[in-house]
C-alpha cells in the first residue's frame, strides 16, 4: 500500500475533487492494513510469551541467551508495528473525517468546502501523523481544527438528540483507535444513552 501522504499529494485529482467513493475505498484499505498490523502485533505477543516460558524452563545458559535474543527481537518488531498501527489509526481517522466532510458538502451542495484543505494543511497533517508524541485523541482535535469540521459536524448531528450524539462520539473513538474492543464500545454507548435518557426524569 502506498504511503498516505503520497496518496494525498501525488494523485492527479485534487483532494477537493475526490468523491465519497474514492475516500471510502482508501478508508477500507486503511482498515484492512490496520487489522493486519494488529494481528501481527498479537501474534508477536503470543510468540514472546512462548519464548519466555521456554526460557523459564531452560537450564542451559547458551540456550537461554538465544531465547533472550529472540525475545528482544520480537519486542523490537512489536514496537515497530505498534508505531505503524498508531500511524494507520491517524490516517484512517483523517480519511473518515474527509469522507464525512464530503458527505456533508454533497448534501449541502457546497463542494467548495473541501477546497479549504491546502497543501500546507496536508503537510501539517503529515507531521502530526508521523509524530509519536501526538496521540490519537490529540490528533483528532488537531484534525478537526485543520479541516474546520466543527460546523459541518454540527449540521450532520442536528437531527440527533444528545443521547444519539454520545453514540456518535463512541464510534469516533473507535475510528481513532481509542476503543478497540467492540463489546466495550457497545457497553459505553449503551451506558451513555441510558444515562442521557434518564436525566430528564431525575
Amino acid at each position: 500500500m502506498i504511503g498516505f501522504l503520497e496518496w494525498l499529494t501525488k494523485r492527479k485529482k485534487p483532494l477537493s475533487q475526490m468523491t465519497r467513493a474514492e475516500l471510502r475505498r482508501q478508508e477500507l484499505l486503511l482498515e484492512k492494513d490496520r487489522t493486519r498490523m494488529l494481528n501481527k502485533i498479537t501474534k508477536l505477543g503470543k510468540e514472546k510469551q512462548e519464548l519466555f516460558e521456554r526460557g523459564a524452563n531452560e537450564k542451559m545458559p547458551e540456550v537461554r541467551r538465544m531465547l533472550a535474543q529472540e525475545f528482544e527481537m520480537r519486542t523490537t518488531e512489536q514496537l515497530m508495528h505498534s508505531r505503524q498501527l498508531n500511524i494507520r489509526s491517524k490516517e484512517l481517522l483523517t480519511v473518515s473525517r474527509l469522507r464525512m466532510l464530503r458527505e456533508n458538502a454533497d448534501r449541502a451542495k457546497e463542494s467548495g468546502k473541501l477546497g479549504l484543505i491546502s497543501q500546507t494543511d496536508i503537510l501539517k497533517l503529515g507531521r502530526l501523523i508521523e509524530s509519536d508524541a501526538v496521540k490519537s485523541e490529540v490528533y483528532q482535535e488537531r484534525l478537526d481544527e485543520i479541516l474546520s469540521l466543527g460546523a459541518s459536524v454540527d449540521e450532520g448531528a442536528a437531527g440527533l438528540s444528545e443521547a444519539g450524539q454520545t453514540v456518535m462520539a463512541v464510534w469516533e473513538k473507535m475510528d481513532a483507535g481509542a476503543i478497540t474492543n467492540r463489546e466495550e464500545a457497545f457497553d459505553e454507548a449503551d451506558r451513555s444513552v441510558r444515562e442521557r435518557q434518564a436525566t430528564p426524569e431525575a
